[in-house]
């Protein structure tokens, strides 16, 4: 079920009246009304993989009750590799199996050896590589001891299916989304307004930004050796802004939504092509998956401690594992060691933590410094996105030769240069909005409160009516690919 469909639109309101109905009632069943929408959100897609998230949920929560009375370190962690394996045993099957399989082919054909075997004509399940880390999240905390595990499954199944954030993320820990389930909650209207805000803009980002750059991105990527340079360049430039819109919007809506039924989601995202260095950006894109990986996966290799070598190791496995995590294709890991050359010379001369604070705090520009590292950080992020969107490697070259070709200088091809200029006036005043409301979570958290309320509610009716009237065809979130 999508967010930006009619679907979702009966879908929200019916749980939320049902789910408030029963706030006076028992606890566990307004958790148990939550487990059940949630199958049916993802059931909406298809039923049968329900069964996958049904599973992970029974064998993370039986592990977490072993490792309660268990003390023999040996009988634990064999505990712990059991969930880590069942888990990404799932992930690997479904998201890796054909790209393991053709490569190991291409690897013996190219010594000579030609190998015969069939791929599987395998579908993946949407949100797979989400709920798989956030369950993960669970047994690991509980195996160091840093969550107590629960006795309630209802709970649990829960925080495992929680449906404005189960496809697409924020990949939630388990230490600040579980305990939220054990918690009465009840009814707060700033909340929800709160919420509802955060959804308005989250719908605006995908369905106005997002889904009209998508159409321009994918006609020029889909016929780039067409295209001169300059029409290359601006190609880039649209998939630039529709993966943010689309994944931030995602998230925005999620967390938006989660807030309707008093739950408190992490921030995703906090303004990231304001970045002035590669480290600021990773720490302002997708935070919860870059969060995870640090904590789960970085830190126990030793982090940036250790010498030179450790360091270069570390950072390139991170992010060539954030790469691969992206997708099966060869396209993400270059783009993983991609960012990892970015990031490695702010690591070795120890800034990558210079910039922690927003950029231009208390004041409305920036001075011409922080423009022109926002300029390159930004120029840096646009180029690794063409081999995230291109078809293949191959597909990536061509289209960055394409680019750096005497053709950039010519005039851009466009087909509809009413729509072309439209989606470029949508785009400046987007960013002209995300500027000024960058100091928060999302710019619609404070912006605006000092108008009257007239004109407030009267901007919120503009965005409103933008979003129905400008919207892009309808389009699946990229991430759910992934």
């Amino acid at each position: 079920m999508l967010f930006n469909s009619i679907d979702f639109a009966i879908f929200l309101p019916i749980v939320f009246a049902l789910y408030w109905l029963l706030a006076n009632k028992h606890l566990k069943l307004q958790n148990a009304l939550i487990v059940a929408a949630s199958y049916l959100f993802y059931g909406w897609w298809d039923w049968r993989f329900l069964s996958l998230i049904l599973f992970s949920t029974i064998v993370d929560f039986t592990i977490g009750q072993k490792l309660r009375n268990e003390e023999n370190q040996l009988t634990r962690k064999a505990l712990l590799w059991t969930s880590i394996l069942v888990n990404l045993g799932f992930l690997g099957f479904f998201k890796y199996y054909n790209f393991f399989l053709e490569n190991f082919i291409t690897a013996f054909s190219f010594f000579g050896t030609e190998l015969k075997a069939n791929s599987l004509n395998i579908i993946l399940p949407v949100g797979i590589s989400f709920y798989t880390f956030q369950t993960l999240s669970y047994t690991i905390d509980v195996f160091k001891k840093k969550l107590e595990p629960t006795k309630d499954f209802i709970a649990f199944s829960a925080f495992v299916s929680f449906f404005p954030q189960l496809v697409a993320g924020p990949i939630e820990r388990a230490t600040n989304l579980l305990p939220q389930f054990y918690k009465k909650r009840i009814f707060d209207y700033s909340k929800a307004v709160d919420g509802m805000r955060q959804i308005l803009w989250g719908l605006f980002k995908k369905m106005v930004i997002a889904d009209n750059c998508a159409e321009f991105a994918n006609q020029i990527f889909n016929n780039s050796t067409d295209m001169n340079g300059s029409t290359l360049l601006l190609g880039v430039l649209f998939f630039t802004f529709q993966i943010y819109g689309d994944f931030s919007g995602y998230s925005d809506i999620a967390i938006g939504t989660s807030r309707l039924f008093g739950f408190n989601l992490m921030q995703n995202f906090a303004f990231p092509y304001f970045s002035r260095d590669i480290a600021e950006f990773w720490r302002r894109w997708h935070i919860s998956l870059s969060t995870w990986f640090r904590d789960y996966l970085y830190i126990p290799l030793g982090g940036s401690r250790g010498s030179t070598r450790m360091k270069v190791r570390n950072t390139f496995i991170i992010f060539i594992v954030s790469g691969f995590w992206h997708g099966a294709n060869w396209t993400f890991i270059v783009w993983g060691a991609l960012n990892a050359i970015y990031f490695l010379p702010l690591l070795l001369t120890k800034k990558n933590r210079t910039n922690l604070d927003i950029v231009a705090k208390g004041n409305f520009l920036p001075s011409i410094k922080e423009f022109l590292k926002m300029l390159v950080t930004f120029s840096l992020t646009v180029f690794a996105w063409i081999f995230f969107r291109a078809n293949n490697i191959e597909h990536a070259l061509s289209y960055i030769s394409g680019i750096f070709s005497s053709s950039l200088f010519e005039a851009p091809i466009i087909s509809n240069n009413f729509s072309f200029m439209i989606v470029l006036l949508l785009l400046l005043v987007f960013i002209f909005i995300e500027w000024v409301g960058r100091d928060s979570k999302y710019p619609l958290e404070r912006l605006g409160f000092k108008w009257s309320p007239i004109i407030r509610w009267s901007f919120y009716s503009l965005l409103f009516t933008l979003t129905l009237l400008l919207g892009g065809s309808e389009q699946d979130f990229i991430y759910f690919q992934f």
